[in-house]
């Protein structure tokens, strides 16, 4: 699979029951505790195969990977039960618990449609709405669309407003002006999306990632509804999970927040050097215009090398942070080739 995903080879899918050749749609699902969702999940899924097929659309829905995360409740003998007559269901079970990162990461690099599909267990994400995002990507050939929630999402405007707040704040320290629209539910072009999952490591940022590879990201607003969060007060992410999310958002980026600390450093120690200089000229020039002798010196002394500390630190972090990026796999380059698009957007036209 490595080799076909750099190599950026797209692999065509068809249904057996389509003599058309059709571009391909992976739709991964991490399950964790989705119990009373996934067979609604499943069938909304099979309707939207259903539409694309009875309306002759040059997409077809190839496969739905659903990722076992080793699983609180039932989940797991549900997706085998469903999987067994439905050959484009696919039940992947991890060994242990590695989280809705790495649960999204395996289902991806699992996948081989022309595009991948994430969403979240708990219909929070309609599968129904997949042709909204794929209309928006070929209309103006982005590789990664993403549905940006309207309104309260979890119908506790504490909890939406923090969220929010959250991600602006990471968009100012990393200067990624996209960390605001990213959600789970998402629409990525295969060959990015297997490109940049096969480079994620246990601290890297999945999304991050997708902006080493594309800058042509779009958004579609739609209204999303966290029904099991309204009706049970429970969520699919638990705080420590959360942080988690941040850490790997900062450790993946290159902050921004480094730069200003230069920048700063740099200014403090220029400042120094200019005060300096005044203060030579008024003691030669005008001897008793500085009445406290020591303080000022004192002061521009620290300053000096204050200034000096703080810039150099900021140029090492830099620089820490950019082999950072070269060991997560960062690429200098990456073709693609979006020449499928051209059915597609002949079929959304209408």
């Amino acid at each position: 699979m490595l080799g076909r995903i750099l190599t950026g080879e797209h692999v065509k899918m068809t249904e057996s029951t389509n003599d058309v050749a059709a571009v391909s749609v992976s739709i991964v699902v991490p399950v964790y505790s989705g119990e009373a969702y996934i067979e609604r999940l499943v069938e909304a899924v099979d309707g939207l195969r259903e539409e694309w097929r009875g309306s002759d659309a040059p997409v077809a829905v190839a496969e739905l990977i659903m990722v076992d995360d080793n699983a609180i409740d039932g989940s797991a003998a549900v997706m085998d039960r469903l999987a067994k007559d439905r050959p484009w269901l696919v039940a992947l079970h991890l060994s242990r618990n590695f989280g809705q990162h790495g649960a999204t990461i395996a289902g991806i690099l699992h996948s081989a449609g022309d595009w991948v599909v994430t969403l979240d267990e708990d219909l929070q994400h309609p599968p129904e709405r997949i042709g909204e995002l794929l209309k928006k990507a070929v209309s103006n050939g982005s590789d990664v669309v993403y549905a940006r929630p309207e309104g309260n999402v979890h119908g506790a405007m504490v909890r939406d407003s923090t969220s929010r707040g959250f991600k602006r704040l990471m968009e100012w320290l990393t200067g990624n002006p996209n960390i605001h629209n990213i959600n789970s539910f998402r629409l990525i072009r295969g060959v990015i999306a297997r490109a940049a999952a096969s480079v994620c490591m246990h601290d890297t940022f999945f999304d991050i990632n997708l902006s080493w590879y594309t800058q042509r990201i779009a958004v579609v607003p739609m209204k999303l509804t966290d029904e099991r969060y309204q009706k049970t007060g429970k969520s699919g992410y638990r705080l420590r999970s959360l942080f988690s999310h941040a850490w790997r958002m900062l450790f993946s980026s290159h902050l921004k927040v480094l730069k200003l600390g230069a920048l700063f450093g740099f200014g403090v120690l220029a400042f120094s050097v200019l005060s300096t200089l005044v203060l030579i000229f008024l003691k030669l020039a005008v001897p008793d215009a500085v009445q406290e002798a020591g303080w000022t010196s004192l002061m521009l002394a620290i300053l000096f090398f204050g200034g000096l500390s703080v810039l150099m630190l900021g140029i090492s972090l830099q620089y820490l942070s950019t082999l950072v990026l070269r060991a997560h796999g960062k690429p200098v380059f990456f073709p693609i080739d979006r020449s499928q698009d051209a059915p597609l957007l002949e079929y959304f036209k209408d």
